[in-house]
């Protein structure tokens, strides 16, 4: 591998203009392919084969003009306080409203107030119903318009009008916030390389794999129904990955330089030994992102293979386009330096990561303890862990669909914010009669506050009715009631029993993923431990590594629930509103935290054990090692966290909440378990944290990660002339 590499990183470096031009070309073609094949994103969630997702299909089939599946809007209207509804002035605005409402564009129907008995017993509430032909991230602005228009007119009769439902949600744009993380990313690499022009590579790769990623995952959109949160998760995540495996072969780079190793040879050997551990680390991540697709859920696999692609992306340039851009700057990779800033070791002294190093060597089971005990306590709020899907109660208390959660529940009681639609299937003629039966059975079900009359289609076949839960969407209750309806399925002779809707859906989701985390995580972690332990050729370290992932998934749990859940500090971040936490989020940040850990794991661990097989003694190759690659790994860590915090400023409360996890995940991780416990448990565990069973070394391949083979053949071959480079890439 790492011989390979080092050739490869030669001919990008020769071929510099040949491989720059490549790329650029690449990069050319997936923008123009964004630009002219691209499609709408979906904000919906919805997982194919779940109990809900199939009652919706039976009435897409039987009774379409339900529109099961199509967008709604519950435009709430409530009188002045001591007024009512049913006076002639307001009673004239609310059939005005209803009659422009239903020639707005793409409506299926609307259900007067007045005649479907929607206004609460006092007559001071009461809410129209609109149901529409598409789903609501394929509503036209149009359409939103038309809602609006209608809700500003009622509003001038003196009435209060809000309009809850999916129809009135605004497709949220994602600002420009990210871009705060990359000024932080560039002021990270300034600092740590003290050139501008060392600092400035990482950044053009980062920026032209970005371009290439997303432009090919927006032209894939024009064939394929994507997620809205698919093209920010991969962006979020290839940037800070393209900027941190840059940063490692770039620091290599001038490590080699500063050996007196010419330009060409030095680029050979920073991709050969610093590109091994990009390669082994990109691996791990693209592994955990991609498992996403064997756990059966369509979005979640979306959201995976895209970031995994432009991680796969990141790792290519960094192999190829990065050698071709050192070979353009050649020896001017130190220009621009900035004074005041060094980026190497002060003469006559030693690193921060050396002392840091030794001075946990000298205390290493206190220094372990002292960890382990901090984030175990920063953990203690998971075991409050909430999941849900976001609905109308989770929205910013000043939106109008909080308002208009909050008067339906006033007015109706929770239930009526979450109806259950239940789908009686029956043999032709017999619909009306199983649909009555159910209804019947139903009534007489716990936390039940109301149900409709049956309505059947056409053919006689299909009933569906609905069902309004004494308590609202996210209790318990309301998952015990849909549950217990569908335990009543074949007690309707000749008839299947389903519910649907949006509470059901969203409560099927949350079992899905919530089933899903198990069999995740094991293929995760035995994937990846294979992995590691091809990696160090070792038992105990992978162990350690998979350990120390726990911990800090734990303590990053405990943190989200904290912030988002608890609302610490949720002013501070701008959360508007604290709620349980998206039923995905566990498993996304499984699979990428997961990555992101052995990322650091290898950048680091690979130092060390380059060390140990270069003859230096067990205990100080962890120092010397951990000394060569603490500066850079920092350096990683708090670019990734910057780049991942930039997304908690956008307002996307489902994006908020993944980069605020991803980036602590970072700072817990990189910072506390690979800066602080790794070393401290290898400081223990000695010359036996590099046992590897005699059988099991013979089985394994040597893929030669840290570089031995490649040192050897290279230091034993016969001096070779220097390479000339042109004038213009030296100084």
């Amino acid at each position: 591998m790492a011989s390979f590499l080092y050739r490869l990183g030669r001919f990008a470096f020769h071929r510099r203009w040949l491989v720059t031009a490549a790329w650029l070309a690449v990069m050319i073609a997936a923008l123009v392919g964004a630009a002219t094949l691209s499609g709408p994103t979906q904000d919906s969630f919805s997982i194919p084969g779940t109990p809900a997702q199939k009652a919706v299909d039976l009435l897409a089939e039987r009774f379409p003009q339900a529109s099961a599946d199509g967008a709604t809007a519950r435009v709430v209207f409530a009188a002045p306080d001591g007024k009512k509804l049913t006076a002639p002035a307001y009673r004239s605005a609310i059939n005005a409203a209803v009659a422009e409402l239903k020639r707005a564009p793409q409506v299926a129907s609307v259900n007067d107030p007045f005649t479907s008995g929607t206004v609460n017993d006092s007559g001071t509430i009461g809410f129209a119903q609109a149901s529409y032909t598409v789903k609501s991230d394929e509503l036209t602005d149009a359409t939103r318009d038309a809602l609006a228009a209608m809700t500003e007119r009622a509003r001038a009769s003196g009435l209060t009008v809000e309009v809850g439902g999916d129809a009135s949600d605004t497709p949220a744009k994602q600002g420009l916030a990210e871009v705060i993380g990359v000024v932080v990313a560039a002021i990270v690499l300034v600092i740590t390389f003290g050139s501008l022009v060392a600092a400035g590579l990482p950044l053009l790769t980062a920026i032209l794999g970005i371009g290439i990623g997303i432009g090919s995952i927006s032209a894939l959109s024009g064939f394929v129904d994507l997620s809205s949160k698919t093209p920010i998760l991969a962006l979020m995540l290839g940037l800070a990955v393209a900027i941190d495996y840059a940063l490692f072969i770039v620091s290599r780079y001038r490590s080699e330089l500063a050996a007196g190793h010419e330009p060409p040879d030095a680029a050979g050997r920073a991709v050969g030994t610093a590109g091994s551990a990009v390669v082994f680390a990109g691996l791990t991540v693209i592994i955990a992102l991609a498992a996403l697709a064997v756990v059966g859920i369509p979005f979640l696999a979306q959201m995976g293979l895209a970031a995994a692609f432009t991680v796969a992306i990141a790792v290519a340039m960094a192999l190829t386009l990065l050698p071709a851009l050192l070979g353009i700057t050649g020896r001017r990779i130190t220009a621009g330096r900035i004074r005041g800033l060094r980026s190497g070791v002060p003469a006559g002294g030693t690193t921060f990561g050396v002392r840091w190093a030794r001075a946990i060597a000298r205390r290493p089971v206190a220094v372990l303890l002292v960890a382990v005990v901090g984030l175990s306590v920063v953990a203690l709020p998971a075991l409050d862990l909430r999941l849900g899907m976001p609905d109308d109660s989770t929205a910013a208390p000043d939106t109008t669909q909080r308002k208009a959660y909050d008067l339906l529940s006033a007015g109706f009681g929770p239930g009526f914010n979450g109806p259950l639609i239940v789908v009686v299937d029956a043999p032709i003629g017999t619909a009306q009669a199983a649909g009555e039966r159910a209804a019947q059975q139903i009534r007489g079900l716990d936390d039940v506050d109301a149900v409709t009359n049956p309505k059947v289609n056409k053919a006689g076949d299909t009933a569906v009715l609905t069902v309004i839960p004494a308590s609202g969407p996210s209790d318990t209750a309301t998952e015990d009631l849909v549950r217990a309806i569908r335990d009543r399925d074949g007690s309707v002779p000749g008839a299947t029993i389903g519910v649907t809707g949006l509470t059901a859906i969203n409560i099927d989701i949350s079992a899905k993923l919530g089933a899903a985390l198990a069999p995740y995580l094991t293929i995760v972690v035995g994937l990846a431990f294979i992995l590691l332990m091809l990696v160090f050729r070792s038992l105990l370290v992978p162990i350690k590594a998979t350990l120390g992932f726990l911990l800090s998934l734990a303590a990053t749990f405990g943190a989200v629930v904290a912030v988002f859940q608890w609302g610490w500090f949720a002013d501070a971040l701008g959360i508007k509103q604290t709620g349980p936490i998206i039923s995905f989020l566990p498993v996304i940040l499984i699979g990428i935290v997961f990555g992101l850990a052995m990322d650091y794991q290898v950048f680091l661990v690979t130092r060390m054990r380059e060390e140990y097989v270069h003859g230096t003694p067990a205990r100080e190759a962890v120092i010397t090692g951990f000394g060569h690659g603490a500066r850079v790994v920092t350096a990683a860590a708090i670019i990734m966290i910057s780049v991942f915090s930039g997304f908690i400023l956008g307002p996307d409360a489902i994006i908020k909440s993944i980069g605020f996890a991803l980036g602590i995940a970072v700072l817990f991780d990189a910072l506390i378990v690979r800066m602080t416990i790794v070393p401290a448990v290898m400081i223990l565990l000695g010359k036996s944290a590099w046992w590897l069973p005699r059988r099991l070394d013979q089985i394994l391949p040597d893929v030669d990660v840290e570089g031995e083979k490649l040192r050897h053949l290279l230091d034993d071959a016969p001096a070779q002339p220097p390479v000339h480079t042109p004038q213009h890439a030296s100084v």
